[in-house]
C-alpha cells in the first residue's frame, strides 16, 4: 500500500512539474494535479505551486505523510505538450488507468512531443516580425526589413542559450541587435522606416503570455505567483527598453 502512495505521489508531482515547464497557469497545475490524486481515491492531497516550485504532499492511511519539492527551471511555452498533458488528465479522471500505465503515458507524451527545427523556428521569426511591422502600418519594404531583425533575433537568442546567459541578459542582446539591424537597412535603402522595423522585430521579445498568465493569476487569487509573473514581465520589458535605447542612443550620438 505504501508503495502505492509512494508512486502516486511521484507521478502526480511529475505530472505538476511537466505542466509548469509548459508554461501552463498555477491555478491550472494545482487543481489538476489534485483532480488527479483524488481520481485515484485519496482525498488528503495537498498541491502548492509558484512559478519557480511545485510541492505535492499526501497522507497514507496510516497517517504518515510524505512530500515531494520540485524545482521548476527557467522555460519556454509549449502550448502543444501542453494540451496534451491537459488531455492525459481529463483522461485520467474519467477513467484512472494503473500508476505504471500513467507513467508509460507520460513517457510517451515526452517521446512524441513535436519539435521543429532551427530553420523552422527562424522562418517563424521572420513571418512574426514581418507580420507585425505591416500590422502596425510599415510597409512590405518594412516588413521583409523587420523579419530579417526576427532572424537576427532568433540566432542572438541561440546564440545566448549557447553561452547560458539569463532571460534578462539574452532580451537585452535581442533588443540591440534588432535596433541596429533595422538601422543599418535604412542606411542601406532597403527599408522605409526604423520605427515600424524595430516595433515589429521587438514584438518577439514582448513578454505577453507572461503578463497574460500574471492577470489570470492575480484574478484566480494566486497573489504570489501572479505578482511574481508581473515583476518578471516587468524586467523583460526594461532590458527590451535597455537593449534598444542604448544602440539608438548610440547611433544619435554619432
Amino acid at each position: 500500500m505504501q508503495e502505492s502512495y509512494d508512486l502516486l505521489l511521484d507521478l502526480s508531482s511529475e505530472l505538476g512539474y511537466r505542466m509548469m515547464v509548459t508554461g501552463a497557469e498555477i491555478y491550472r497545475v494545482e487543481e489538476s494535479v489534485q483532480r488527479v490524486i483524488q481520481a485515484y481515491g485519496v482525498d488528503s492531497g495537498e498541491v502548492f505551486a509558484i512559478p519557480n516550485c511545485i510541492n505535492v504532499s499526501l497522507c497514507d492511511p496510516s497517517g504518515q505523510t510524505s512530500t515531494r519539492i520540485r524545482r521548476i527551471p527557467p522555460h519556454d511555452t509549449d502550448l502543444d505538450l501542453l494540451v496534451a498533458y491537459n488531455e492525459l488528465c481529463r483522461q485520467v479522471c474519467q477513467d484512472p488507468p494503473p500508476l505504471p500505465e500513467l507513467r508509460q503515458r507520460m513517457e510517451d507524451i515526452r517521446r512524441n512531443r513535436r519539435t521543429y527545427s532551427a530553420s523552422m523556428r527562424l522562418l517563424a521569426c521572420f513571418v512574426g516580425a514581418g507580420a507585425y511591422a505591416m500590422f502596425f502600418g510599415g510597409s512590405l519594404r518594412d516588413g521583409l526589413c523587420a523579419g530579417l531583425c526576427g532572424v537576427a533575433i532568433g540566432l542572438c537568442g541561440r546564440w545566448m542559450d549557447w553561452l547560458l546567459t539569463n532571460q534578462f541578459i539574452r532580451t537585452i542582446a535581442g533588443g540591440a541587435v534588432s535596433a541596429l539591424c533595422a538601422l543599418l537597412l535604412v542606411a542601406l535603402g532597403l527599408g522605409e522606416s526604423v520605427d515600424f522595423i524595430i516595433i515589429g522585430a521587438l514584438m518577439l521579445l514582448v513578454p505577453g503570455l507572461i503578463f497574460t498568465n500574471a492577470i489570470r493569476n492575480i484574478m484566480s487569487g494566486d497573489l504570489i505567483s501572479g505578482t511574481n509573473l508581473v515583476v518578471q514581465a516587468l524586467l523583460i520589458a526594461t532590458a527590451i527598453a535597455l537593449g534598444t535605447g542604448f544602440v539608438l542612443s548610440l547611433a544619435a550620438s554619432f
